[in-house]
């Protein structure tokens, strides 16, 4: 059986376990606002779904996205996933001979999107207390030559939970532009940040804004989120776009929905991410493990798993095994994987209940277990 297939049949079964609790994806879990699931079924009742969307998106979801960052005359495309729009990118941009310049860790796929384009990727190791976990502009000016397309900068970072100030943000705008690179800016849990500056507000011309609604509405499943850019960009991004027909009708409309009542959704999300961290981090630490970022400004949390005696991989198939998912350090981050664990926190709070309550019989188990199967 192919890789693919191997890895196709693990998250089959994972979504096929019934009460199965995801902690692993950063997916949001909490239930819907009502208005974004009235939003959706009335599309559906309405058999919306019959007809294809405008290729950019609804012009409404369009202004409200835009409303939604603050900075006035930029354009958004609508795409099927955050993942799409940069793998969109990567295909206008990337090129053999250029280079993707991003942090180690960093989120997985623009990487290999970029590598499909034939260009090569430069990861800067930023996984240690000496640069508070954080990318520097001087560690940038180090990674990056005049050979640099796109410098991606997920933030705040997956999975560490890293976040950068308005100078820092302007800094690496700054930088990316003497070299001729675009900076893509990747915002997907920008919603969970402490104070977030879109690179868009520090420089129009020569930044992007990528953006999800999988993480702060809960729409994973629905697949849509976007580019934020300005109107030539905009146009080049889109002229390099296979979605022609549009993305789903009903996940724009959830969009929408949510985008109306995102402050008070957004009260209530970050109440429970917050208390969910604290007992998960709790439970962490009185096993003798660390949490070597706090607060996380995503809706996750690292969790280093030193002398606790298991690996990551063993630890993750022992909750599997009592039906919670967590990820593998190795998921992120081929040099630093085998430090740490990491676990979502915008769940139920029933979840990151039995999760705190049952680390320690995880790691009891995880040191018995011998046969780890293969995780993705």
């Amino acid at each position: 059986m192919s890789t693919l297939a191997v890895r196709n049949r693990y998250f089959d079964d994972l979504f096929n376990t019934p009460d199965l609790a995801w902690m692993g994806q950063n997916t949001n879990h909490i239930p819907a606002h009502p208005a974004v699931t009235a939003a959706m079924i009335e599309s559906i009742t309405k058999g919306e779904f019959n007809a294809y969307a405008p290729p950019l998106g609804f012009e409404d979801l369009r202004a409200a996205i835009v409303d939604d960052f603050g900075v006035p005359g930029l354009e958004a495309l609508v795409t099927e996933g955050g993942v799409n729009a940069l793998s969109l990118v990567c295909r206008a941009r990337a090129k053999p001979g250029t280079t993707l310049v991003t942090t180690d860790p960093t989120w997985k796929w623009p990487c290999l999107f970029a590598e499909q384009q034939g260009a090569e990727v430069v990861q800067t190791p930023i996984y240690g207390p000496e640069t508070n976990y954080k990318l520097t502009p001087e560690m940038l000016r180090a990674h990056i030559d005049e050979r640099c397309a796109i410098v991606y900068v997920v933030d705040p970072n997956n999975p560490l939970g890293v976040t950068y100030s308005a100078e820092e943000i302007a800094a690496f705008a700054a930088i990316a532009k003497e070299h001729g690179a675009l900076l893509v800016h990747d915002c997907t849990y920008r919603d969970f940040a402490d104070g977030h500056t879109p690179a868009i507000s520090v420089d129009t011309e020569n930044c992007i804004c990528t953006f999800s609604f999988s993480k702060w509405l809960g729409l994973a499943g629905m697949r849509i989120g976007g580019i934020l850019a300005s109107p030539e960009l905009i146009a080049e991004f889109a002229a390099a776009s296979t979605s022609v027909l549009g993305g789903s009708v009903v996940a724009q409309r959830g969009a929408l929905a949510g985008l109306k009542v995102k402050a008070e959704w957004m009260a209530q999300v970050r109440r429970i991410d917050q208390a969910n961290k604290v007992k998960i981090k709790d439970a962490a630490e009185a096993l003798g493990m660390s949490v070597p970022v706090w607060p996380s400004h995503g809706n996750f949390l690292v969790i280093e798993i030193a002398g606790c005696g298991a690996t990551p991989e063993a630890i993750v198939e022992a909750a599997r095994l009592d039906g919670v998912m967590i990820r593998q350090g190795a998921y992120h981050t081929e040099a630093f994987g085998s430090r740490f664990i990491k676990v979502s926190t915008t769940v139920p709070e029933a979840w990151a209940d039995k999760l705190a309550a049952k680390l320690a019989d995880y790691v009891q188990t995880a040191k018995g277990l011998t046969d780890v199967p293969a995780l993705f």
